[in-house]
């Protein structure tokens, strides 16, 4: 008999259903209040790189973003059939949690049993890192999704000893199309081929392996040039470090002090346990035979290893950011079920109990995710709602720009326009589509004045920036000296915005 083709790769009748609803349950509950929370500035990017005509697009990758050209491509096609609203923006996130969740789920249940496959399964729906990028329009989710089932791929390669074709080709086809979605995702590469040593596969299977990888690298190289001919793009990231111990433990998949707590004690007890077995077994045999690997050696690897390198490495990024591991995630919930299945001693209603346990403390980061300003403070929905309900026709709009590209309020009328109708964009300078980045070019208030463009207004509603302890005063100035005087005020979670009204005194 095959060594690989073992009980515990065999599916039970069924297995399949239960996998897709594992699946559509886990892209039901991203997509669930995704369209609360403000669109935040990552989204922005988004937003408005898929909406531009595609020679634009291209035109724009070729100055910034091309590591994200990919995911752009797939939103550009996505919303001419969904709109733009949050949640259809959000939504193909959410359908890539319940891919990456079905994706656990046939990996654990290859490798170990169906009943742990269904405890990685609800695990990995509720991880907070998981629900997190399941209602965010970014590439994490997918690149989760892919890194999932490039996993997957691997095991089922790993347990045939002839590997057919069709294998080879999907896993080639993934890593590219992974590593287009997100370039660090190549990282997993190094994971994969920890895990084809220990489980000592021929020969044979490691060129064919290497082989596929080597392809799929070399058809991704051209974004590797890319990246590196626009790493200029990220450098401000340097001045802005993420290695922190809070950051590692807690904010790279786990959201709240609680939940990270009894999920690093879970991993711990699924790595343990196989470890002190393993080094057991090499004290009664030098050499054991070929084996599948174990479900921890793959998610430990494909958890620890990317992790690993690029936290240590500046090569290549300015710095790191915790999102950059976004696709480990799925392997984080593929060893706290497997720490609940040795403490619970596989009993049935132990693993129960347990898996509940953790559902209830992942709950409310799930809840804080789903707030109208949990995406970075971001109130641009509040901007526009306040606009519309208060403006009127023929107003002007200004914006602070002295923030950081992400955080300007102008973004609130390229997210939500809804409140902006009638309204005229006197800073504008060149849109968005007509640039060579993806947001707005403008004027300043001073330059917007000397072009003549604020001669006919007479009421202008100024947004600044603002924090419960700061207002900006963009502008401002400029205003008063132009004859305008503030005449109302009104304050959101992160704005201020202000009416000026031109004054009889002008001398108009």
């Amino acid at each position: 008999m095959n060594h690989r083709s073992t009980a515990a790769a065999r599916l039970p009748r069924g297995f399949g259903w239960l996998t897709a609803a594992l699946g559509a349950a886990a892209a039901v509950l991203s997509a669930t209040g995704s369209w609360v929370p403000s669109l935040w500035g990552d989204e922005a990017a988004s937003l408005l790189s898929a909406q531009r005509p595609l020679p634009s697009l291209f035109v724009m990758l070729g100055h910034v973003d091309a590591v994200h050209g990919a995911y752009y491509l797939l939103l550009h096609g996505w919303i001419r059939l969904a709109g733009t609203t949050p949640f259809a923006l959000r939504l193909p996130s959410a359908i890539a949690v319940g891919l990456a969740v079905a994706a656990v789920t046939l990996i654990a249940a290859r490798l170990r049993s169906p009943r742990l496959a269904v405890a990685a399964g609800i695990i990995c729906c509720i991880v907070p890192r998981v629900t997190y990028m399941g209602e965010e329009a970014r590439s994490y989710a997918v690149s989760a999704a892919v890194a999932a089932w490039l996993t997957y791929l691997l095991v089922e390669i790993v347990r045939r000893r002839y590997p057919p074709a069709w294998l080879w080709v999907a896993y080639g086809a993934f890593l590219a199309a992974g590593v287009y979605l997100f370039l660090f995702l190549g990282l997993l590469v190094v994971a994969h081929g920890i895990v084809l040593a220990a489980s000592r596969v021929g020969r044979a299977t490691l060129i064919r392996w290497t082989v596929a990888c080597a392809a799929a690298l070399l058809a991704a190289s051209p974004l590797v040039f890319w990246a590196i001919d626009e790493r200029r793009q990220i450098a401000y990231l340097a001045s802005r470090t993420e290695v922190s111990f809070g950051t590692l433990s807690v904010s790279l998949w786990f959201g709240s002090v609680e939940f990270a707590v009894i999920a690093w004690l879970l991993i711990i007890v699924a790595l343990a346990v196989p470890l002190v077995a393993h080094i057991r077994r090499r004290d009664r045999a030098s050499r054991p035979p070929p084996h599948l690997p174990s479900v921890e050696l793959v998610a430990a690897t494909w958890l620890l290893v990317p992790s690993i390198i690029l936290v240590t490495s500046q090569f290549f990024v300015a710095d790191f950011t915790a999102r950059y591991l976004s696709y480990c995630a799925p392997a984080a919930a593929l060893l706290i079920a497997c720490g609940v299945d040795r403490l619970a001693s596989r009993r049935g209603w132990a693993i129960t109990a347990a898996v509940a346990a953790v559902v209830g403390l992942a709950v409310p980061a799930y809840l804080a995710q789903r707030g109208p300003y949990s995406k970075n403070d971001s109130d641009w929905s509040a901007i526009s709602a306040t606009l519309g309900a208060r403006a009127q026709a023929g107003d002007a709009v200004a914006f602070d720009e002295s923030v950081r590209p992400s955080r300007r309020p102008r973004l609130a009328l390229r997210t939500y326009p809804a409140g902006f109708a009638g309204l005229e964009d006197v800073m504008l300078e060149t849109p968005y589509y007509r640039n060579t980045s993806w947001p707005d070019r403008v004027h300043s208030l001073a330059t917007t004045a000397s072009l003549g463009r604020l001669a006919a207004v007479d009421r202008l509603w100024l947004v600044e920036y603002a924090t419960p302890t700061h207002i900006d005063s963009y502008g401002i100035d400029t205003l008063a000296g132009l004859g305008f005087a503030r005449t109302a005020e009104y304050r959101t979670h992160r704005s201020v915005i202000i009416l000026f009204t031109r004054q009889p005194t002008s001398g108009r």
